[in-house]
């Protein structure tokens, strides 16, 4: 087998490990999206008609796709790094015949694979809801790249690290979802009182969600170049602190 191959095994099963699990993996992720449209949307949107110009309802749709993808890249990856080392199978993929960024690319795209596919179905399923538009189609593509790939590297190293299943999920919803919640889903920041708004600003979330916005609104909390330099600053060390475990094997070799 070469290194090719090995690469492209890799990440069919990592593929085929959200595509078994469908209702689980994307389905179940969209639908609570879903809820949170009709019910904070459709229910607030009686007392908040509009935010920054948009209805609230539209509004809230693009922080709610980054929040799903979000959630869905790096549990994917904490998961399946974490179940990998339990077991074992760890030692079989990294004695393969692959180089270390080839193993970092193939578990990474399961992560990548499960984040798209709910955040294309959200917003297929908003746009039909709510007529979300979107009118920077390649800064959406762009942020969205970067945001799954950057949640998908960060699952990958929190799965490396953790020492019981415990570790991964307090990372996901200690700091990731509360961090999420405060980033500028629900609400524009511009609407906080200081000296909150600019504590804001040091939530990297916010930049995330406001490059996502972007794409579907044309407008967002932060301009839209800062946004994706905050994002890929933050998207290349992650993925190089993954790519580094794997190439060290540290805490992967038994």
């Amino acid at each position: 087998m070469t290194g090719n191959q090995g690469l492209v095994w890799l990440a069919r099963r990592e593929t085929l490990r959200v595509s078994k699990l469908w209702t689980q993996t994307v389905l179940a992720p969209v639908v609570s999206s879903l809820l949170f449209i009709l019910v904070f949307g459709l229910s607030l949107g009686e007392r908040i008609r509009q935010v920054s110009d948009v209805d609230y309802e539209v509004f809230i749709v693009p922080g709610l796709v980054a929040m799903a993808m979000v959630q869905a890249a790096f549990a994917n990856n904490a998961s399946t790094i974490f179940q990998a080392r339990s077991d074992g199978y760890v030692n079989d993929v990294l004695s393969a015949p692959m180089h270390p960024w080839q193993v970092t690319l193939g578990y990474l795209v399961g992560g990548v694979v499960r984040a798209l596919a709910i955040g294309v179905s959200l917003a297929v399923a908003a746009i039909v809801l709510v007529g979300v538009p979107v009118r920077e189609p390649l800064a959406l593509a762009t942020a969205v790249i970067l945001v799954v790939v950057l949640f998908s590297a960060l699952g990958t190293v929190v799965g490396i690290y953790a020492e019981t299943w415990d570790h991964t999920t307090f990372i996901a919803n200690i700091v990731i979802l509360p961090l999420a919640f405060v980033g500028g889903t629900f609400y524009t920041i511009d609407l906080l009182p200081s000296p909150w708004e600019e504590l804001s600003h040091f939530n990297p979330v916010l930049y995330l969600v406001s490059a996502v916005r972007h794409g579907f609104l044309g407008t967002a909390d932060v301009n839209i170049w800062l946004a994706l330099g905050v994002t890929a600053a933050m998207t290349v060390p992650a993925y190089l602190w993954a790519q580094y475990l794997f190439t060290s094997g540290k805490r992967l070799k038994s």
